[in-house]
């Protein structure tokens, strides 16, 4: 239970109360990056109290990053991003559950970095990451929100927002490929991506709470030399999308490939009350399988009884043999549920701990 008073300025506020507060505190963000952009982001969703916010880096401080990387100290340096950030916000606020993915976003960990949470926030400099992001949110109908800086020029945006346009909408990829120049080739005013994170920020409150009008098919232009914004829109390319999709679903596939449990990692997870453990045989078939946490469902009632379930709860499924739990699955995966697992060689690989 959070501590309304430390959040009592912005509870007053009619666009969120109580009702929007818990909103803030149930809400699972995925930031990617924790420099420039990633550290005004991180201070802002902490302080307003975001239940669990989920940080991916690889890098570590270097002396270059203090000018703008607000997080980050001296004594920091040579020490990775992601476990001085989260010492640090969980000094800001020790409500927030803060996890770390101490590595570079890439093919191979992405669906499995993502798949928990329910917005994600590119902080990233790197167009090859942008894509990817773009295309396993695509896949997984979460949305994106957006943004980047060059000099003292930024930009943002919100993409896969209800239906709206994607990362690709804005940006068709090229063949040749694109190459974005970094802070490190061309610089950057130190404030500038503090604005601009700040904007970030806004956005993902504004996402969560369901207020005011978000950034989907719009683009923020931002010139700190000149002051004033802009913004300017774009339209929604049904091709665009549905390659990123199809991108997208290639990496959930690949991941997917993983899930299938062994019997002592099904057998753990068994173990936890939290996680909802469904059996989808029907009901005469055996060996039995009991537990407080159990509830067997025949796979032909499954697509009925998901609808009562939450599509961000942990859902464990087994079977006879691991072909029915896989294809169960892979109905909750597309039907949008976020974290689904399997016993991978069905209830028979346990023949030998069962009673």
């Amino acid at each position: 239970m959070q501590n309304n008073t430390r959040y009592s300025r912005q509870i007053i506020l009619p666009e969120v109360g109580d009702l929007g507060q818990q909103k803030i505190q149930n809400a699972r963000v995925l930031v990617i990056g924790a420099g420039g952009l990633g550290c005004p982001v991180l201070q802002n969703l902490v302080m307003a109290g975001v239940g669990c916010i989920g940080i991916v880096d690889g890098d570590v401080v270097d002396e270059s990053n203090l000018h703008r990387q607000s997080l980050y100290t001296n004594s920091d340096v040579g020490i990775r991003k992601v476990v001085v950030a989260k010492q640090v916000l969980q000094q800001l606020n020790p409500e927030v559950e803060i996890i770390i993915f101490p590595e570079f976003l890439d093919g191979n960990n992405a669906a499995t970095s993502i798949e928990k949470f329910q917005i994600i926030v590119d902080c990233t400099d790197a167009i090859g990451v942008r894509y990817l992001i773009n295309d396993v949110a695509v896949a997984k109908r979460i949305p994106v929100v957006y943004a980047s800086i060059h000099k003292f020029q930024g930009q943002v945006s919100v993409f896969n927002y209800q239906n709206g346009p994607s990362y690709r909408c804005l940006f068709p990829e090229k063949e040749e490929g694109l190459a974005i120049p970094t802070c490190e080739m061309s610089g950057v005013l130190g404030v500038v991506p503090q604005t601009l994170g700040s904007f970030q920020a806004t956005e993902v409150l504004k996402i969560i709470l369901g207020i005011g009008e978000v950034l989907s098919g719009k683009l923020l232009l931002y010139d700190a030399l000149r002051g004033p914004t802009q913004i300017m829109t774009f339209a929604k390319n049904q091709k665009e999308i549905e390659k990123g999709f199809v991108n997208g679903n290639k990496l959930l596939q690949a991941k997917n490939q993983h899930n299938g449990l062994s019997a002592s990692a099904f057998l753990e997870k068994c173990s936890k009350p939290e996680i909802v453990v469904i059996d989808v045989r029907e009901v005469e078939e055996l060996p039995e399988y009991k537990g407080t946490n159990i509830i067997q469902v025949p796979f032909g009632e499954l697509a009925a009884y998901s609808k009562s379930l939450d599509k961000n709860q942990e859902i464990l499924l087994f079977c006879q043999s691991g072909q029915r739990s896989l294809a169960a699955m892979q109905y909750l995966e597309k039907s949008g549920f976020t974290s689904v697992f399997h016993l991978g060689k069905g209830i028979m690989s346990l023949k030998n701990q069962l009673q």
